[in-house]
């Protein structure tokens, strides 16, 4: 396990010994990281790198290795046996057999029988409903079916239905060259403009120079202003990842719209709902991140806030501290959004889900609830109606 790695970092010139790489394995073994990228990231750098000089070569080689690397079943591998993971043995359940199934009954009855599964279990299991392993319809492992569970080792979701996810989740930023397939999309976001001049003087003034050139006997006396902006002042956040890929495209095309009308935007990406901290760029999410207390502190309460995600997740991500889906939240992320709605005075959602899918419970009625009903589809008459309100 991890030998490529390992020779990876010793092609970048880092002194790494066999020994040095064997404590790694004992470590990993031992779960002192365990289903994180991060952890592992700095336990792997401790036990590898024993100089500073050589953090930089390290750096480069753990990227380079783990660069594009769906998930951690690697990591995992140490943990829970691949074996138990294969996906051959994969159940295909009617309709009415799923219906049979039913939860364990909250996140907080998962986590404790998740622990005693891992102390418990000693090989692998598929098609069952107890043991973590492949198919069936066990809460816990890769390609079965439960109304609620934990998905290890498997690539990408299938039924909507996991409440934590262990793998490393890859997101790509949202790109704001994208060509607009709609102008009306653009055209929707000028409903939310109020024009300044600010800054250097540096257009000129055709009609005041003329009344300048005029007054000063026909000698040119040239008059000049600073450009003419939109001094809205605008926060998007974007959800990405999951449930919200099929939407990049029109993500895509909002994010490109708002970086040309908004002179004063800034963007963050947060993955089903906000918590602690969010991130600007989904490559270095796991290790670069900005506190929303910062966020809170840094923007001003007349910056216009836009979400834009589908709002569809178990209803525990919102309302229970560790319900998030990557991590363990100490607060629930509705504590959150409130501190955001309390902080800022105009905030909408937008999402890309057409208005007849929404319904009025799960977590897409808790979260129009925690935006004042402020909730508009992603389209352009959604567009004109949430510019209306921000301007309000």
């Amino acid at each position: 396990m991890l030998i490529d790695f390992f020779l990876e970092v010793r092609r970048a010139k880092v002194p790494a010994s066999l020994r040095e790489f064997l404590d790694l394995l004992e470590a990993v073994q031992q779960r002192l990281a365990f289903a994180d990228m991060e952890e592992f990231y700095y336990l792997a750098r401790v036990c590898l790198v024993k100089d500073e000089r050589h953090f930089d070569k390290f750096d480069r080689a753990f990227k380079a290795y783990f660069e594009g690397i769906e998930n951690l079943d690697e990591l995992l591998e140490a943990l829970i046996p691949d074996d138990w993971l294969r996906a051959e043995f994969e159940k295909h359940l009617t309709d009415e057999e799923k219906a049979k199934i039913e939860s364990l009954g909250g996140l907080e009855e998962l986590i404790e029988t998740f622990k005693k599964r891992m102390e418990e279990q000693q090989e692998r299991h598929a098609g069952g409903n107890k043991w973590i392993g492949t198919g069936g319809t066990s809460p816990f492992g890769a390609n079965g079916y439960n109304p609620e569970g934990f998905r290890i080792g498997q690539n990408k979701g299938r039924h909507g239905r996991a409440i934590k996810v262990w793998e490393k989740r890859e997101y790509r930023d949202l790109d704001d060259s994208i060509t607009l397939g709609i102008r009306n999309v653009k055209v929707a976001l000028r409903r939310l403009r109020k024009f300044a001049r600010q800054g250097a003087a540096d257009q000129l003034d055709m009609d005041d120079t003329i009344r300048s050139t005029a007054r000063n006997a026909g000698y040119l006396d040239l008059k000049m202003v600073p450009e003419r902006h939109n001094a809205v002042k605008v926060l998007i956040f974007f959800d990405v990842g999951g449930s919200m890929d099929p939407h990049v495209k029109v993500c895509e095309e909002l994010f490109s719209a708002a970086r040309l009308e908004f002179k004063h935007m800034e963007y963050f990406y947060f993955h089903n709902f906000i918590y602690e901290s969010v991130w600007k760029n989904n490559i270095r999410r796991m290790n670069e991140t900005t506190s929303t207390w910062d966020i809170l502190h840094k923007y001003t309460s007349d910056y216009k806030v836009i979400f834009v995600g589908d709002a569809t997740m178990a209803p525990y991500e919102i309302t229970h501290p560790g319900g998030s889906i990557e991590h363990w939240n100490e607060e629930a992320g509705a504590a959150w959004f409130q501190r955001v709605t309390e902080h800022f005075r105009k905030v909408v959602w937008l999402n890309p889900l057409p208005e007849s899918y929404w319904g009025t419970g799960g977590s897409l009625g808790i979260t129009r609830q925690l935006v004042n009903n402020h909730m508009y589809p992603l389209t352009v008459e959604g567009l004109e109606s949430a510019m209306r309100q921000l301007s309000k």
